[in-house]
Formats: C-alpha cells, structure tokens, sequence
C-alpha cells in the first residue's frame, strides 16, 4: 500500500456512485480508508443514519473502510466554508481517526485552493480526483432524483422512489391501472393485500378483524419492500384509509372498530404519498366472487365515504373518470405534471 492511513470526507447528502468509484480507488491505495460523514442537525435534506448505512452496505467487501460520523454546528452549506468552520473539522477528525493521516483524498474542484494541503500538510498527501469522471453532483439528485436514477445506489434508490397511490371502491379498475402503469413506466406495483385475505376467508362477510389487522400491516411491509426495487417511481393498490373505511363497513364490535383505526392512523401517519389517484365509479361494476353487493348497489355512496375519510385526513388526492383508457391517459398526464416523471427516461 502506499498509504497507511487515508481520510475521504463529505456530506454524502446523498451518496452517489461518483462518492462510490472515488472510496473503491482510495481504499486500493491504503491500509485504513476512513470515510468521513460530516453532519448538522437540520441542514441535511438526508439522516445522518442513513447516509451512514448507505456507505456501510456499499463497503462491505471494502475490509479496509472506516466510517466516522464527524458533527459541525454550521447552519448551512454556505456558513461551513470559513477557516474557523474547516480546520475545527480537520482537528475533530484527527482526534477520531487518532492514527497520523498520509494521505486525503477529495475532488479536484479544491485543486489550487490549497486548502486541505493547508489542514493535513505537509504530514498528509492530498489526491485530487477528478469531479466530473463520474458526472453527477449530490446537489443534481437533490434537485431532481428521477432524472439522474442511474447514478444512485441501490441501496439509496428506496428514499428518492416517488409512490403514487390508487384509491377508490370496489371494481373501479385499481388493479388493472396499478399493473398498467407499473408496466408503462418499467416499474414494479404492490397489489391490494385485501384481496389474499378476503379469498381466504371465503369472502367480505366472512373476514374477521384480524384479517384488517393483516391488511394495514402486511401492505405497508410490502411497499416498503417494493420501494427498494422500483425505477424511480412505484404504483400502490390501496392505503390504510381505505382499510379503514372497510374495517368500519365490515366490523360491529366498537372495540374493534376503534382498534383498527388507531392501527390505521399510525400507518397512514408514517406513509407519504407522492401522488394520489382516486377513481371513480364510472366503469361497469365486475363480481369476482370476493366483492360486496351492498356496495354494488349504492357505488356513489361508498365512493364518498372514503373519499370523506381521505378529506379528514388531510389527503389530496386527483379523481379520475371515464373508461380505462381515460383513466391511463389521465393518470400519466398527472404523473408528469406533479412528479416531472415520464415514460421517456
């Protein structure tokens, strides 16, 4: 090796594959790389933990890599470049890496400055990579994540994967435009969890409150998961409210009622949606063996109650009508008017 020590600093807000080529060719030059995540409480766009974890899990075959979280008090980007702000940094990081550091590697937009020369000379070497050998700024995916998908990690694609919900009653399409839409813009989909636990039952009348509990816990598991494997944006078949709205047309027993809505309430509180697509009843009603009748009978009813409860809870959402064909002609106009996101990557 030709270093013993080196240090490669950044916020990492987020982690690109630029930061990734620049810590795979700096490991191969040392016995230790430390990787140095600086961090302020409420200047970040992203967690320290997760920028933490994102550095971990692309490392891992990386023996030699040291992550260190390293504090600043600066209120923003701007306020950190100042002498006081840089070498307060620098002596932090030596006191936790606590070993000579020979070499410091960064991005060659500091060539010329001799700033880091300044900090960690003449002990320290300092490496200049070049910035633009892979183009792509932690700020451009700030700006616009789904334009430069291809330069994210991985394991950082499930925090920048746009999710666009489609709610609604009973045999209004959402499945069909779920699958559609997940095909038309080469993505996954997390069909309704209702379904499984409905046809297990035997059918709507017959589904007891665990099977509810089952639905709000196993659909929020799954779009978590599937978030992980999405290309830039996910399509959800139904949400807790319209769990909800089924525990409260299904259930008797007031306890249950109430337990089911609080289960209901802390998913939705910890859910974000992107987009909300909400369709209306104005397709012809389909019995696949599972569906209400009841609900068959009055669709308009049915369709404002859960609407009602996506207004109570503070919900904007976007109705769509017409045929199926309306309804995928309208919904990819909103899809790039609200999340920039086309089906021309």
């Amino acid at each position: 090796m030709r270093y013993q020590v080196g240090m490669y600093g950044g916020s990492f807000d987020p982690l690109h594959i630029g930061h990734i080529h620049d810590i795979i060719k700096a490991s191969a030059m040392c016995g230790e790389l430390y990787v140095v995540i600086s961090w302020c409480e409420g200047r970040e766009s992203t967690q320290k933990e997760l920028r933490y974890r994102w550095i971990l899990n692309s490392t891992r075959h990386l023996s030699n890599v040291r992550i260190i979280l390293i504090e600043d008090q600066a209120v923003s980007k701007e306020a950190y470049n100042t002498d006081y702000y840089w070498e307060k940094g620098a002596e932090d990081i030596k006191k936790a890496i606590r070993k000579p550091i020979d070499a410091v590697f960064c991005g060659d937009d500091y060539k010329g400055t001799n700033r880091f020369e300044s900090l960690y000379g003449p002990q320290a070497d300092v490496i200049y990579f070049a910035r633009r050998e892979v183009p792509i700024s932690s700020t451009e995916i700030r700006e616009w994540a789904g334009r430069n998908w291809d330069y994210i990690p991985d394991v950082c694609k499930a925090c920048y994967t746009q999710k666009v919900l489609i709610v609604g009653s009973e045999s209004t399409g959402k499945s069909t435009l779920v699958q559609n839409l997940a095909a038309a813009y080469n993505t996954n989909y997390v069909s309704e969890v209702g379904r499984d636990t409905c046809a297990f039952a035997g059918g709507e009348e017959l589904m007891i409150a665990e099977d509810l509990y089952e639905n709000l816990l196993r659909q929020k598991i799954h779009v978590m998961d599937a978030a992980k494997q999405s290309n830039r944006i996910l399509f959800v078949d139904t949400d807790a409210l319209t769990t909800l709205f089924y525990s409260r047309f299904l259930l008797t027993d007031e306890k249950e009622i109430a337990a089911c809505t609080r289960l209901a309430e802390a998913i939705h509180a910890i859910t974000k949606w992107d987009l909300v697509l909400f369709l209306e009843p104005t397709v012809a009603f389909v019995q696949d063996g599972t569906r209400n009748e009841r609900i068959a009978e009055d669709r308009e009813k049915y369709s404002r109650q859960i609407k009602d409860l996506l207004e109570a809870y503070h919900v904007t959402y976007h109705s769509l009508d017409g045929d199926y064909e309306d309804r995928f002609v309208k919904a990819k106009e909103l899809i790039s008017q609200y999340l920039k996101t086309d089906t021309k990557w």
